[in-house]
């Protein structure tokens, strides 16, 4: 049997939901279809009723999702808890039913053993961090068995045979390993807001900026090819993306419109950077021979096609043939040699190049800024012709009255109510929920989707009944996947987060609930900063970190890699510091970039709120993956090829109230290490055996124990193959023996030294 609100155990049946909640059925095999099923009242929806019918008995029957349930009989309101009171003795007798099952309580009647005998146990969504096993065949719905006023929708599927027994219906699925902990309560106090005035996000508006944003990347690529001859630098758009929204005054959430300066630093500082080539790291002396020749050659021909003063073409073919006859000559020359020829060719040279470069480079920043400001414009217009057919007014909406009073913050409410949404396809395959509209398909593992289900019902004030919730869901992970673009790994490092026991220690020691910089898809609290207010609100979001002015509260503050974008966060941090007498804390982890320093470390560094600075080395500590929505387990983290440097920003209540104290310094170093992942420090260590034997975990002491153990095997068999104990007839074979025990005896040291004895 099939229940209203659980599919059959076809893995591939998909879940399609409607703006009204209403489902598309598959035609059944069985008699059901003379025989409608009629809706319950939604006291007994709410309380997680739901009407089936059975194959096997051809009737139908009531099945409660929350306790796993069923009744031949249509359940009564104030019906007793089968877990807390299995026989109903303390439920009030129903009217109008037959006393044969009055034994039962309530009026209920049991079903066939056999049936009962099926039935799960209870489950809760409450708690997603149980772990519970689930099918990865069965799949489940979007729609929390803890959520009120939800309507019943049914998929089945047409292969079943007729009068087959069912199946019980699938427990929630619940994961295994959470990244998250959304029980933290918000201390980050703000004053009252009005609701903003985004457009609602809708699916067709969103695949078009899709489509959109993905066909600038291209232009971008054909530019850089065409007119430098270069393939543009990885992850440059996604930087600009970052860079020019901190300036930018415009209306699209995720493309700039409105602009000033129009040329980008950081499009116009990484295209420069690669030009005449680009340079890579070089491991072996032939690449670095091979490198120096190539730069040499693009050099030379970079100044002859351009517009190039005589000074320069001449500083630069002399300086490309100087290089060109030490390479003829000298054949003996090291790796060094190559790459400090290499720097002094780029100094003397570059200038040059880049004086002829800079107006071509300035024309590829300025055509993909205009591009963008016409694909916003088509795109905004498009969007109040579908909000205009919803008869939806978008200047006629009035401003909710605010107090100017402080309040705990909350997430980021729209003043513009949503359009009717479009049907967006749900189904899992095996741990991935997959999520289609109009053929484009998104993807989430099983375990996020569960956690934006549950930010979605802490945050969302106007879709009680979840009717809009997939569609949302699509609308999120399409704006983020098109942010981070189609490369490989692209864009998963500017959205890469702490580790879980990181977030632990902030939050026991230095009471940090709020994180300045997420999203849905990889934050730890369930109240943070995020770029899209216009999606990201629904699910927890307090909107843009720099628009964003908060009274008091500890933060975390882990920026994307931008330069810009972290230069005009310290600015915001400073404001924020001066203005508030109330404690406000910033704990702020930035990369250690000193070759040349980044501007907002030197500004940290030189701060009059500065309270503490530390430095993690690189290679001993990791980032959670920017992807880890979607990529597998194994590739939840990555390590940081770059130290991280930790600074304290704190005003003098906040210094008071969380005073980076030495134990508490200590536990956030310690937290790191607690993950398990940082790479083995090779060598010896200074103590002595005893206490490297107690500090070792079990795996490791057990490798010493067999080690040694061989070791002992190995000497022994040196003393019984010694040649003055055999007669002179085996002497080259007890030679043989000895050469074999020699490499043996290296080999272990070799393993002692890399296991840190």
């Amino acid at each position: 049997m099939t229940s209203e609100n659980h599919t059959t155990i076809k893995a591939d049946s998909a879940l399609v939901m409607s703006p009204t909640g209403s489902t598309s059925q598959a035609a059944p095999l069985s008699p059901s279809t003379s025989k409608p099923i009629q809706e319950l009242p939604d006291e007994l929806i709410q309380a997680g009723w739901s009407k089936c019918w059975s194959k096997r008995e051809n009737r139908p029957y009531y099945f409660n999702r929350f306790t796993n349930q069923s009744l031949w009989e249509m359940p009564v309101l104030g019906q007793h808890d089968v877990i807390s009171d299995p026989l109903g003795l303390n439920a009030a007798p129903a009217s109008g039913e037959a006393n044969a099952d009055a034994g039962l309580g309530n009026g209920q009647r049991k079903r066939h053993p056999s049936e009962d005998a099926s039935q799960a146990g209870p489950n809760s969504f409450k708690r997603p961090k149980v772990e519970i096993p689930a099918t990865p065949t069965t799949p489940t719905v979007p729609i929390s068995p803890s959520t009120p006023g939800v309507k019943p929708w049914v998929n089945t599927t047409t292969d079943e045979k007729q009068g087959q027994a069912s199946a019980p219906a699938p427990a929630p699925y619940r994961p295994s390993v959470v990244y998250w902990d959304l029980d933290i309560q918000t201390n980050a106090v703000i004053r009252e807001r009005a609701p903003a005035d985004h457009l609602p996000p809708h699916p067709e508006i969103e695949l078009q900026r899709a489509q959109l944003t993905t066909k600038l990347r291209q232009h971008y690529h054909e530019l850089c090819s065409q007119r430098e001859g270069i393939e543009p630098p990885r992850e440059s758009f996604n930087r600009w993306l970052l860079e020019r929204k901190v300036v930018d005054k415009g209306l699209d959430p995720l493309l700039p419109s409105e602009c000033d300066p129009v040329i980008s630093p950081s499009m116009f500082r990484e295209i420069m950077n690669d030009i005449p080539i680009r340079l890579s790291r070089i491991k072996y002396k032939e690449e670095a021979r091979k490198l120096l020749f190539k730069y040499a050659e693009a050099a030379k021909k970079m100044i002859d096609s351009r517009n190039a003063t005589p000074d320069s073409r001449k500083v630069v073919k002399w300086n490309v043939e100087d290089t060109m006859n030490w390479l003829r000559r000298d054949h003996s020359a090291s790796k060094e040699d190559y790459m400090d020829r290499l720097e002094h060719l780029r100094k003397q040279c570059g200038p040059h190049v880049a004086s002829v470069a800079k107006d071509s480079v300035e024309g590829i920043c300025s055509k993909i800024y205009h591009i963008s400001a016409e694909y916003v414009r088509r795109i905004r217009q498009a969007h109040l012709t579908l909000l205009k057919e919803c008869n939806i007014s978008v200047d006629g909406t009035e401003s909710a009255e605010v107090q100017d009073r402080l309040v705990y913050c909350y997430p980021v409410r729209l003043s513009i109510p949503a359009p009717p949404q479009t049907r967006v396809e749900l189904h899992f395959e095996n741990d991935i929920a997959c999520l289609r509209f109009k053929g484009e398909m998104v993807k989430v593992s099983r375990g996020h989707f569960n956690k934006l289900e549950l930010l979605y019902r802490y945050s969302c004030i106007d879709d009680p009944r979840f009717e809009k919730f997939l569609s949302r869901v699509w609308c999120l992970i399409k704006r983020y996947q098109v942010m981070f673009g189609s490369g490989v790994n692209e864009g998963s490092g500017l959205q890469g987060s702490l580790p879980v026991p990181v977030f632990e220690a902030l939050n026991k020691q230095f009471g940090v609930t709020f994180e300045c910089f997420a999203s849905p898809l990889n934050c730890y609290f369930k109240q943070f900063c995020s770029a899209f207010p216009d999606i990201d609100g629904f699910f927890g979001s307090r909107g843009p970190f720099l628009s964003f002015s908060p009274a008091s509260g500890s933060f975390e503050a882990n920026p994307p890699f931008c330069e810009e974008l972290m230069d005009a966060m310290v600015t915001h941090f400073e404001d924020l510091l001066g203005r508030s007498s109330e404690p406000l804390s910033f704990i702020i982890f930035v990369p250690e970039w000193r070759d040349p320093p980044t501007p907002a470390l030197t500004r940290m560094e030189a701060s009059r709120f500065r309270r503490h600075q530390m430095t993690v080395p690189a290679f001993e500590h990791e980032y959670r993956s920017g992807s880890q929505h979607i990529c597998k387990r194994e590739e939840m983290y990555y390590k940081a090829i770059h130290g991280t440097a930790v600074i304290f920003l704190q005003n003098n209540a906040g210094f008071a109230k969380w005073e980076p104290t030495t134990e508490r310094i200590q536990e956030l170093l310690a937290a790191y290490k607690v993950s398990g992942r940082s790479l083995p420090s090779p060598g010896p260590s200074s103590t002595n055996t005893g206490e490297k034997d107690s500090n070792r975990p079990r795996s490791a002491q057990l490798r010493v124990k067999r080690t040694a153990v061989l070791w002992t095997r190995l000497h022994r068999t040196q003393q019984t193959f010694r040649p003055q104990r055999w007669p002179c007839g085996h002497l080259y074979v007890c030679m043989l023996i000895r050469r074999v025990y020699d490499c043996m005896r290296g080999l272990l040291l070799r393993c002692w030294v890399l296991m840190g004895m």
